[in-house]
């Protein structure tokens, strides 16, 4: 009596006895990079004790490139990518991917929607990597990326979750201290902070260089008052500040949309800038020179960090381990607070009274 042929395991029975997903045993059999040594062992171990042989044509089409990556922003505002800083971590991206094959594909990712057109773009393969952006706190594309097997690159450190494998950030808390320290070389005493928000690493990280510098100065603020990096926010959190510390002469806003905001307060109040209040920003974007008066801001490389975005996650498709980078930032001294040799030393208003109009 002849005996049936014995049936070849399948991809699913190999995932299921190495405990993975289909798409990480798929990985491992196609010796496709950025899986862990764990899943890469437990993989192997499967195979051998089922005797697991891969479809020459299945390897074909599992090693085969998406040619596409995401740029993925924890938002749901349509407009988002048109915002003076997103557009330019855009225009970063796309300059390096020109360089290369692959093609851009851009997701506002903070609605069911767009975490469920992640997921399918994913788990479909139709992309080789994902760039991830503007994180807030415990944010569920931070899960996505980890339940993911292809590489993920990080504009800007998450604030939970630990640090992941590859990211590029600013240097916010040396910028947000250079900040604070010239405001304090330029004769400032009281001096106040307009804050992002508190679920995002980035505003945490420039409040907290901020109060470093005045601590080491031996001060503290004479204010704090949240934003969420708007102008409108900016224009409200002055208003606050206004009224809780009239005697105010500094102050340092966590993005320059803010500070064109608590421009337009100040006018409003009749104080003058800078010989009344100093305003100091952070991000350098076109808008910070056209302000009136131009505006003094903490500059930091908004384009660079979306062509090393795109450049790090290149090299991770291409089974590199690239290093993680923090990108330098400096000061733009502009007349909104001028440098101390050329500053006009603070003088008290007509009057600090909080509705003098201007």
């Amino acid at each position: 009596m002849e005996t049936s042929p014995r049936r070849q395991p399948t991809l699913d029975e190999v995932a299921a006895r190495a405990g993975v997903s289909r798409t990480a045993a798929s990985r491992v059999i196609n010796n496709v990079p950025h899986v862990s040594a764990a899943k890469r062992a437990a993989v192997e171990r499967a195979v051998r004790e089922l005797g697991y042989v891969p479809n020459p044509t299945a390897r074909a089409l599992a090693t085969r490139r998406a040619g596409a990556v995401v740029l993925a922003v924890s938002s749901d505002e349509p407009g988002l990518f048109a915002d003076p800083f997103f557009a330019e971590v855009t225009v970063g991206v796309s300059s390096y991917l020109d360089r290369t094959d692959l093609e851009l594909i851009l997701l506002l990712a903070n609605t069911p929607r767009g975490k469920e057109r992640l997921r399918r773009i994913l788990g479909s393969q139709r992309a080789d990597g994902v760039m991830l952006m503007a994180l807030r706190g415990d944010d569920p594309l931070g899960r996505l990326a980890e339940e993911t097997e292809l590489p993920v690159v990080f504009g800007g450190l998450p604030l939970t979750g630990g640090t992941p494998r590859w990211y590029v950030d600013p240097d916010n808390r040396g910028g947000a201290r250079l900040a604070a320290e010239h405001l304090l070389r330029g004769g400032r005493r009281n001096i106040a902070m307009i804050t992002g928000q508190p679920d995002l690493e980035a505003a945490v990280a420039r409040e907290r260089g901020f109060h470093e510098a005045l601590v080491l100065a031996g001060r503290c603020a004479a204010g704090v008052a949240a934003g969420d990096f708007t102008q409108d926010s900016g224009e409200a959190a002055m208003e606050r500040l206004l009224t809780e510390r009239p005697d105010i002469d500094g102050v340092f806003t966590a993005n320059d949309g803010m500070a064109l905001g608590a421009l337009r307060a100040l006018r409003r109040h009749g104080r003058r800038v800078p010989e009344d209040v100093a305003v100091v920003g952070f991000d350098d974007l076109a808008g910070a020179l056209y302000a009136d008066p131009p505006l003094t801001t903490v500059h930091q490389p908004v384009r660079a960090l979306g062509l090393e975005m795109a450049r790090m996650l290149a090299a991770a498709i291409d089974g590199q381990d690239p290093s993680p980078l923090v990108l330098p930032t400096r000061l733009t001294v502009r007349e909104s607070a001028p440098s101390p040799s050329t500053s006009t030393s603070p003088s008290p208003s007509p009057s600090l009274s909080p509705g003098t109009a201007g």
